[in-house]
């Protein structure tokens, strides 16, 4: 328990944490797919390969060479998608969707966290469009994320800005320890997944949540605390009051959209039925 009140004429402190399997249970972007086709931004086929990709993510995930390709399809895909679109229909789905799916765990180290005075950032290869309003809905203080080029037309271009991961997701903890006086020895991280090791490794107290085979050898190698999230809760069932206070985050990145990195999940899981069959 995280229960002593960082000293205030120490530097300041900060949590970091994964999105994906670290404080949600599922995969954010791919969570929204049957919204996104009910929006017409994905067509009923997709919809049915991302129960296999969901699979897929949950069993153990994807690692570098698959992230690499799903980038470069997702960027190719999203072009043309309207960005206002994205968000209204996240904003309209995300309490049914993403509040079932938080882990008490995770929501309780995040409340102790900031008790003991630190900021909490949300550090995600997802898009803005759904990390950010996640971010509020459980109070985080920033959110970094992936950012797509936005035309002067409202929609994406197709054009990958920044990529919020493996070594990004380390340069941006190190950017905003400079920026916001961050002590990164005195700071924590928390993940699932091997591609996050220099995130990991930025910080003093790094955790392996729900670890992946290679980050779990990593971890004991390392002698890293692993932790065990398992208990999805909704916010209003641990709170029945739960109103989440209005906090001012300051977002690392604005992003692409969760169905842009949804349909790069879907070409992964089309690429490994082929390779099946």
């Amino acid at each position: 328990m995280l229960r002593n009140v960082e000293n205030h004429l120490l530097p300041r402190t900060a949590a970091f944490f994964d999105l994906d399997k670290t404080v949600i249970a599922k995969s954010s972007t791919l969570t929204f797919s049957k919204s996104f086709y009910q929006g017409g931004l994905i067509n009923r086929r997709a919809v049915l390969r991302t129960a296999y990709s969901q699979f897929v993510f949950l069993a153990g995930g994807a690692d570098h060479d698959q992230m690499e390709r799903m980038r470069k399809y997702l960027s190719a895909l999203c072009r043309g998608w309207n960005v206002q679109q994205v968000k209204e229909i996240v904003a309209e789905t995300l309490h049914d969707l993403i509040d079932p799916i938080i882990y008490d765990e995770a929501a309780t180290l995040i409340e102790e966290h900031h008790t003991a005075g630190r900021d909490v950032v949300i550090v995600s290869t997802s898009g803005a469009e759904v990390v950010e309003p996640i971010g509020e809905l459980l109070g985080a203080d920033r959110v970094v994320a992936t950012r797509m080029v936005v035309g002067d037309d409202g929609c994406f271009t197709g054009e990958v800005e920044y990529y919020a991961y493996g070594p990004t997701k380390a340069e941006a903890v190190r950017e905003l320890a400079a920026s916001e006086g961050y002590d990164l020895a005195r700071c924590y991280a928390y993940s699932d997944s091997v591609t996050d090791i220099p995130m990991l490794e930025a910080v003093g107290h790094p955790h392996a949540v729900n670890p992946d085979r290679a980050l779990r050898r990593e971890a004991l190698t390392r002698e890293w605390p692993i932790l065990d999230f398992h208990r999805p809760v909704r916010l209003k069932q641990r709170f029945p009051m739960f109103s989440v206070p209005p906090r001012p985050a300051l977002v690392a990145a604005a992003a692409i959209g969760a169905a842009a990195a949804t349909a790069g999940l879907v070409w992964y899981a089309s690429r490994r039925r082929s390779t099946v069959a």
